[in-house]
């Protein structure tokens, strides 16, 4: 079975499909190639946000790439420092301009602070308005799934608490070395799909000895054997890049971890992120 074929069901009834594509730090006038080259390969879910800056290029890859608009899952974020209604329901009017792709199939707040205060101040109030902008833009047909990014429980809490509608995904940082079995369980008790963002870890997996032997063991690479994981975990990978020839090796996942090798991935401790430690990267952007 190709990958590229399968999808997950979000608790609202909304496909998702099970592999993505994530275009950060993929620049606006390169976008449009990069998800062009991603959808002929196959790839049909595509990831940008306000953040990133390329809004605009992502929406005209998905418009000029010759795949009907309702074959295609393209997410965007609401960006972080964003927290009170009617900023935020600007920003996603914004958005839906930018993209110019008719709807959303999935939006998200970027992160429960602001990248300045990243993990800081209480920003609880600030996130339940600009989650009530997503509710809003959700019910008038804009958005057909919405959630969160790099929330933690208590984040999560709080939006279910005061929420009409519960997140349908939560967005994080989620790698073998990186693995927040809390957070997924919780998720999983809530039917709140993870998606796994910076699945190889900013790249800096390729040169754990630990990864590099179990990949070797399966005759895969590091990033296909991270890519796998994540997935059975049953999270959702966007592996970034602007590369086709990885994008395809990126897809070619037809081959199964076994249980004994997960766990082995499951326990590792790879959190070093090397010139990506200053996280997130938004910061004084």
């Amino acid at each position: 079975m190709n990958i590229l074929n399968e999808t997950y069901t979000l608790s609202n009834g909304v496909e998702i499909p099970k592999l993505g594509l994530g275009t950060w730090f993929i620049d606006d006038d390169k976008a449009a190639d990069a998800v062009r080259a991603a959808i002929e390969i196959g790839y049909r879910n595509i990831d940008t946000a306000q953040a990133y800056g390329n809004e605009r290029g992502v929406g005209e890859g998905v418009r000029t790439s010759g795949v009907a608009r309702e074959d295609l899952f393209v997410s965007t974020k609401l960006a972080a420092e964003i927290k009170d209604y009617d900023a935020a329901a600007a920003a996603i009017e914004e958005s839906l301009a930018k993209l110019d792709i008719g709807y959303i199939d999935l939006m998200l707040i970027h992160a429960p602070q602001p990248w300045y205060d990243f993990r800081g101040g209480d920003y609880a109030e600030g996130n339940r308005q600009a989650w009530r902008a997503l509710e809003d833009a959700h019910k008038a047909g804009k958005i057909r799934a919405i959630g969160v990014s790099n929330f933690l429980q208590p984040d999560l809490e709080n939006v279910l608490a005061s929420g009409t509608v519960a997140p349908h995904v939560d967005q994080v940082l989620l790698h073998a070395g990186n693995t927040p079995e809390e957070l997924l369980a919780f998720c999983g008790e809530r039917n709140i799909l993870v998606q796994a963002y910076s699945p190889i870890a900013h790249g800096t997996l390729l040169d754990s000895r630990e990864i590099k032997a179990i990949a070797e063991k399966y005759q895969v690479s590091v990033p296909q054997l991270c890519i796998r994981y994540t997935l059975q975990l049953d999270t959702q990978p966007l592996p970034k890049t602007a590369n086709p020839a990885h994008m395809r090796s990126n897809a070619a996942l037809d081959f199964e971890i076994s249980e004994a090798d997960m766990t082995a991935l499951r326990t590792l401790d790879e959190r070093d992120y090397g010139e990506h430690a200053a996280f997130p990267v938004y910061s004084g952007k």
